[in-house]
């Protein structure tokens, strides 16, 4: 019987299913898969391109686009800093700088990328030198001044502080001097910095006498003359007088060139934001005229770094609008002063914190959208940061939400991902982009697509669709290596890499999972709303997702505008559903949020959570608390809001599946394509784990869908129960799969049952997960006196969640070194062996089990339907087909792997340190031989041997496994070309290419940049340094042809290696064997 061997090798090289897989519709005749395997532009990933300190040049400019587009680099993103690099020739924003950047649009759109310009300099916030004092962020300042009386006052108050000689009066007051009480922690109340203020906190209960009735306040605004004389008969008694005005908060773009920093723009002004516009973006989109919308096609506000701001010039006549009320009388509260009371004063500054984000949502972020619209542009965000905001409803005001996380503080920042996947499902946004695997200085150029993939995966399962590689800095020299650095900060993604010409494959694999990730829509169960009010960054639910629900936040406004009842379920005008509201569990919602959670009640929808009492705002107040009362008791006592129980039990008991369970810890998400339903499935552990899998369909044969390679085939073995299809998925560490449900089972006979005489190999019983742990130390690495033994509450965890779980979550018990990253290591057993894991913080940790040990066979069809075997271990094995069909077939002896054991010849490219070649006997990574230009060679040396083969038997499938790999493998067989090999495991199929007699094994291998950085510090330096390894000055030769003149071979803008360094693993270290797999014809 013959299979398609191309099948074969996608099948095996991929190593995804235990029962192998049929043929799929061809991609000629099927859009979907003929996306998948050749993705569009709109799929590809990007990068962050920063632009150090002027130092641009046309053709670095030109290289590095032809460079990106290359290796499959869809747009870039870009930003100017100055982060260590010595000052170069071009002012930010100058007519040259202008120039240059027109000669990247036109270079784009000549390649066919796409630009993003950020809206300044920096990489946070808007601002610049062109923004005005006046139409710079405000906030509220005072004066006090401390009068007896009964006298008449008639002197020149205080004015309060002024930042950049810019100060307006808003009011003056006087009214009986209080006590000393004033409301703690004023700032993030007020909104002149950024807090999360939790949803029922509540300023402690003032003192009497330290309230200041609101009736006796005396607005003196209108007595006092413009130079601040104020004249006035002062009643009996001791009297403050409160002169209140705005200034700049001082805020000024960052880390900015000298040249593009300036004052940051009101967020709060429409006014100001025009002019802003005018200024820089406005400049850009003139130049470029008809390449906008084109190749110029957004631009882009980074997470904000540059602090809230609490007025604007018309902030009285918008906050009358939006709350409904004067604030006038209110002011006070700005200085800490308590009016009517400590509740009042909460209420009062809510609403504060409330107009705040609206005037923010609509004047600055919608503003800015409304902008770029009216040139074709659009609009991306990293809507969070240190702002008053809701940061949902900031997301939903661009087009592109973005978030990000850390590579070298592993899953850092990951709750960006959540809240802006939320928004942006929310708000009907197809494309959610992060600035992925940015890193501090610890990456070093240590990173690889092989090393990162998983967290990238991570990402996906989060809801991420587009990848911004953060960063790739501007290389403004031909060939200086690794050449500019973006100070300390993020991956090393420039062309200068080692591996950049080997990237090609790993940006087809995320251009593949960004294709359909950004198809359909998202499948989420659950919309979480999220507590009113600003500042407020959404936190999801614990528990769901491990649960096999997926939820969204939803701000208020969302709720609101956007969310109606249809047949049960709630949906939204872009065609998402959910199947109930969950709500924040907070005691304060304002009526008209309330009156809408009713309302959706009535319609039929499933509401769940507890009972709100107040509203937490002063409009009004008092009657506003009387109507949540009134609505909250007739709803919760109606019973068409659930209480009392945890989401996931009451969505059980409506009869709600989980949308997807394994009984390993995956990462996972799940999409709606027209009528395929599209799960990408990843282990994001570093071993291989045997995954049986459940997802919430049936009816419909499982796909699976390879985006390594790009082959999309049918599983031949699953089951269908109970409202699921069961499917076992053995993923090796780091490996993912989309699991694709589109045809009809109906007439399909899958397999349902392999065993091996008695013993039930698929689908085994579910069984309790049995671990038991020994010890368990949880602490700052190397610090033993904040070191915890965790042992007991580790087992406790296991036992109640199973094998997975976040290592923050032990925090609940006490943590032994606050605002420390800690690591948790645990010794454990489970089956009679014993094993190992290790976590940080931010990290789930997760524990190897027994079970996961390789599938002794998998079960295949051909294209011409006939069943086939392939087996890793003897035995006699029966198949059981869901018709009732048995296929009894014996698997025979299991070849032995064969190692290479011949010598090797190494040749290492010339100018880089390295003898031109080197002969190894055995295999041994480069760091540790003799050679001193062997021992710190960095870029690609190519391995020759030669070897006998003796045919295998006929029907043997034949893989070459190269063992450990440091980082990257191109081989060659034969003169046959197998391809690139970027990440673990290093095996590739050459049953086509092996012969009998001799063979030739060629191998090129690419390590990373360390060892040879390390190396050039032996030698003389040949540039002006500070002790941080940042330039003084740029040296005279870097601009002349030739190399270093004291013989170093490497340069960089930033040095992060020292002699003292470590050396790494290089090259290929092996072992290097032939693995020989036999296929058998099953009767």
């Amino acid at each position: 019987m013959r299979m398609r061997l191309a099948f074969l090798a996608a099948l095996t090289a991929a190593m995804m299913v235990m029962f192998g897989a049929s043929g799929a519709q061809s991609p000629a005749q099927d859009p979907l898969a003929r996306g998948f395997a050749n993705p569009p532009a709109s799929a590809k990933p990007w990068v962050y391109w920063f632009w150090l300190n002027g130092n641009i040049t046309r053709e670095g400019i030109t290289l590095d686009l032809e460079a990106m587009k290359r290796v499959g680099i869809g747009g870039v993103l870009i930003m100017e800093v100055d982060q260590g690099a010595p000052l170069g020739p071009v002012p930010f924003a100058s007519e040259k700088w202008r120039e240059l950047f027109r000669h990247v649009v036109s270079e784009a759109a000549r390649l066919g990328l796409e630009v993003n310009m950020n809206n300044d300099a920096g990489w946070c916030g808007s601002g610049g030198p062109w923004v005005k004092p006046e139409h710079a962020m405000q906030r509220v300042v005072w004066a006090t001044a401390e009068v007896e009386g009964p006298r008449q006052f008639s002197e020149k108050l205080p004015q309060p502080p002024a930042v950049w000689d810019h100060y307006r009066d808003i009011a003056v007051f006087a009214f009986p001097a209080p006590g000393p009480f004033r409301i703690p922690d004023i700032a993030p109340r007020s909104a002149h910095v950024r807090g999360d203020i939790m949803p029922d906190a509540k300023s402690p209960e003032a003192p009497a006498d330290s309230v200041v009735p609101r009736g006796k306040i005396v607005d003196l605004t209108g007595s006092m003359q413009p130079d601040g004389t104020l004249t006035w008969t002062v009643p009996e008694g001791r009297w403050t007088i409160l002169r209140m005005g705005h200034t700049p908060t001082g805020a000024m773009n960052a880390p900015s060139p000298e040249s593009g920093r300036g004052p940051e723009v009101d967020k709060l002004s429409k006014e100001a934001l025009d002019a802003y516009w005018d200024g820089f973006v406005g400049k850009l989109v003139a130049d470029n005229g008809p390449l906008v919308g084109k190749t110029f096609v957004a631009t882009h506000i980074d997470s904000w770094e540059t602090g809230s701001q609490n007025w604007t010039p018309r902030f009285r006549e918008e906050f009358m609008r939006l709350r409904g009320y004067d604030p006038l009388p209110y002011l006070p509260v700005y200085a800490g002063y308590v009016v009517d009371g400590s509740d009042v004063a909460d209420r009062f500054l809510y609403d504060v914190r409330q107009t705040v984000s609206d005037l923010l949502l609509s004047n600055y972020a919608g503003h800015m959208r409304e902008l770029a619209h009216r040139n074709g542009m659009r609009l991306t965000i990293e809507a969070y940061g240190d702002t008053t905001v809701d940061n949902l409803a900031y997301a939903g005001r661009c087009d592109e939400p973005m978030g990000e996380f850390w590579s070298w503080s592993p899953f850092g920042a990951g709750n960006t991902l959540i809240e802006m996947a939320g928004a942006a499902h929310v708000y009907g946004k197809r494309i959610v982009g992060a600035e992925a695997f940015t890193a501090h200085d610890g990456e070093r150029w240590l990173a690889h697509p092989g090393y990162i993939k998983a967290m990238g995966d991570w990402a996906f399962a989060l809801g991420i669709n587009r990848f911004v590689f953060h960063r790739y800095a501007l290389q403004p020299w031909r060939d200086r290596r690794p050449g500019m650095s973006m100070g300390p900060w993020g991956l090393h993604y420039e062309r200068t890499q080692t591996w950049w010409e080997q990237s090609g494959p790993w940006h087809r694999y995320l251009a593949r999972c960004q294709y359909l990730l950004q198809q359909g829509l998202p499948v989420a169960d659950v919309l979480c709303l999220a507590p009113e009010g600003a500042a407020r960054t959404y936190n999801p639910p614990p528990d769901l997702n491990r649960k096999g629900y997926k939820a969204d936040g939803c701000p208020a406004e969302a709720l609101l505008t956007r969310v109606d009842v249809r047949n049960g379920r709630l949906v939204l005008p872009d065609g998402m559903s959910y199947r109930a509201l969950v709500l924040p569990g907070n005691e304060a919602m304002t009526p008209t949020v309330l009156r809408k959670v009713k309302q959706l009640a009535d319609a039929g929808a499933i509401v769940i959570g507890a009972k709100p009492k107040r509203s937490p705002s002063l409009a009004g107040y008092p009657g506003c608390d009387a109507e949540v009362a009134r609505i909250a008791d007739a709803l919760w006592s109606s019973g068409k809001v659930l209480s009392g129980k945890a989401t996931d039990a009451i969505l059980r008991e409506r009869g709600i599946l989980p949308d997807f369970v394994s009984d390993r810890p995956l990462n996972w998400t799940h999409r709606r394509i027209g009528n395929a339903e599209v799960y990408f499935v990843a282990n994001g552990m570093s071993h291989r784990v045997n995954a049986d899998c459940r997802f919430r369909v049936t009816g419909r044969v499982p796909e699976l869908w390879d985006a390594v390679s790009g082959a999309t085939q049918n599983a031949v073995a699953f089951v269908e129960a109970g409202g699921m299809t069961r499917l076992m998925l053995p993923l090796e560490g780091g490996e993912s799969v989309f699991v694709v449900f589109r045809k009809s089972s109906k007439g399909f006979d899958p397999v349902v049952r392999l065993s091996q005489g008695s013993k039930v190999l698929w689908p085994v019983p579910k069984a309790a997960v049995q671990l038991k742990i020994l010890k368990a130390l949880w602490g700052p690495a190397g610090d033993d006196r904040r070191t915890k033994d965790v042992t007991d509450q580790v087992q406790r965890m296991v036992d109640r969640v199973g094998p997975s779980f976040t290592v923050a979550e032990l925090a609940s018990e006490g943590d032994p070194a606050l605002m420390v990253v800690k690591t948790l290591r645990v010794e454990y057993e489970s089956g009679g062996q014993k094993f190992s894991a290790s976590a940080t913080d931010p990290e789930v940790i997760n524990f190897a089990l027994p079970s996961d040990a390789t599938i002794p066979v998998r079960i295949v069809r051909s294209v011409d339907g006939r069943w086939q075997a392939v087996g890793s271990r003897q035995g006699t094995y029966t198949a059981t087909l869901r018709s009732g069909k048995s296929l009894r077939f014996r698997v025979g002896a299991i070849p032995r792997p064969e190692p290479i054991t011949a010598s090797w010849e190494v040749a290492f490219p010339k100018g880089w340190g390295a003898p031109d070649r080197i002969m190894l006997d055995c295999l041994v990574s480069l760091h540790e031989h003799p050679d001193e230009g062997v021992r710190h060679f960095s870029g690609t040396a190519t391995y020759t041997t030669r070897f006998p083969w003796t045919a295998a038997p006929a029907g043997t499938r034949v893989y070459l496994d190269l063992g450990d790999v440091q980082v990257m493998a191109h081989v060659k067989l034969n003169g046959k070309d197998l391809g690139l090999l970027w990440r673990a495991p290093y095996r590739v199929d050459v049953t086509r290419a092996v012969k009998a007699g001799k063979n030739t094994l060629e191998i090129a291998v690419t390590n990373l940049w360390i060892n040879r950085m390390i190396g050039d510090e032996y030698l003389p330096e040949d540039s002006k340094r500070h002790a941080n390894g940042t330039l003084v000055e740029w040296p005279d030769w870097l601009d002349k042809p030739g190399p270093s003149p004291t013989g170093r071979y490497t340069f960089t803008s930033w040095r992060l290696w020292s002699k003292q360094g470590p050396l790494q693993p290089s090259g290929l270290i092996g072992p290097v064997r032939l693995v020989g797999e036999p296929v058998m014809a099953i009767p």
